[in-house]
């Protein structure tokens, strides 16, 4: 079992359940002050049906990939591909505007969610209704884009549902510390730091789409009669050699191989590939200085809304900016 692909799943399950975290113990402190309590249980029915939902969309996502790549066998060795080609580039979309956008807007996240809270409150007999649905979007949400993640890597098997599972506890125990037990954490160094590992590893995902794509093309360009019109690199293609790729930049099969550590971390990581060919190098620094840009430029105009700025109680004004 390769532990390893466990990893990145981990830090985005533990950076999005932190955000979800905050929200629900924003909402359970606000309705303390509220005398509100009694409400508390749509609070934790609303975690509850939102991390149920999310696997289940986890579980129809699998059986969509397997049930298409199933209706032509011929066919599966360029469906499957294609599939994690089409699900990485959604997950690199969502996941990059999460951390920017959501960098951006989450100094006024305490104001955000006071406004729903109070608004849920005026509407006394749906009030219940109204606290379970915020919780409920907020936690979907955030599943939503761990379950795309874990679907553009569906090959690796249950592994990557394992680091979900162990951010998910991750973000649990943290949230514990900050709003039942008053603990000192430094949550806007938190996120900067998830949010660089995150720019790190989508921009691994890059690669991995690049490489997942030219794998389902060359599949395609073995089975059809004419593989020269597919493939650009026809005359050098091989083994090692990509079909729409490029030149190889670099092969550090001898010296690095990516099935064994330390280069299996940081092909689970970061999208180190032993071989490594030129669209995807160029794609990976191009990412980097756009999305990763983008995402240092939102830290300078609005950082991460800190435990202080979050919540009224004083378990969690304890916790330092």
């Amino acid at each position: 079992m390769n532990l390893s692909t466990a990893l990145p799943t981990f830090v985005i399950t533990l950076r999005e359940g932190v955000e979800a975290a905050l929200v629900v113990g924003i909402v359970l402190a606000l309705l303390k002050k509220a005398n509100q309590s009694r409400l508390n249980s749509w609070v934790y029915a609303g975690v509850g049906v939102g991390i149920v939902i999310s696997v289940l969309i986890g579980v129809l996502f699998t059986w969509l990939i397997k049930t298409l790549g199933a209706v032509n066998p011929e066919y599966t060795p360029v469906v499957e591909p294609m599939l994690e080609t089409v699900f990485s580039v959604v997950a690199i979309a969502m996941l990059s505007w999460m951390l920017i956008w959501m960098t951006k807007q989450a100094r006024y996240m305490k104001a955000q969610v006071e406004g729903a809270v109070t608004e849920a409150l005026t509407q006394n007999s749906n009030a219940g209704w109204g606290v379970f649905s915020l919780i409920l979007i907020a936690v979907v949400r955030e599943g939503f884009e761990t379950v795309l993640f874990i679907a553009a890597n569906f090959q690796e098997g249950l592994v990557p549902a394992l680091g979900a599972i162990a951010g998910l506890a991750g973000a649990t125990i943290i949230g514990v510390l900050l709003f039942k037990l008053g603990v000192k954490i430094n949550i806007r160094q938190f996120f900067q730091v998830m949010g660089v590992l995150l720019v790190l590893i989508v921009a691994g995902l890059v690669v991995s789409a690049l490489k997942h794509f030219d794998e389902g093309l060359a599949n395609l360009a073995l089975s059809s009669s004419t593989p020269e019109n597919i493939c650009l690199y026809y005359d050098h293609f091989s083994q090692i050699h990509s079909c729409i790729l490029g030149p190889m930049v670099w092969n550090t099969e001898t010296i690095m191989p990516d099935k064994q550590f330390p280069g299996i971390i940081l092909k689970s990581l970061f999208g180190y590939r032993e071989h490594l060919y030129l669209l995807q190098a160029s794609s990976y620094i191009l990412f980097l200085a756009t999305v990763g840009g983008l995402y240092f430029r939102s830290l300078t105009g609005g950082t991460v809304q800190n435990a202080n700025n979050s919540v009224t109680p004083k378990p969690m004004s304890s916790a330092k900016e």
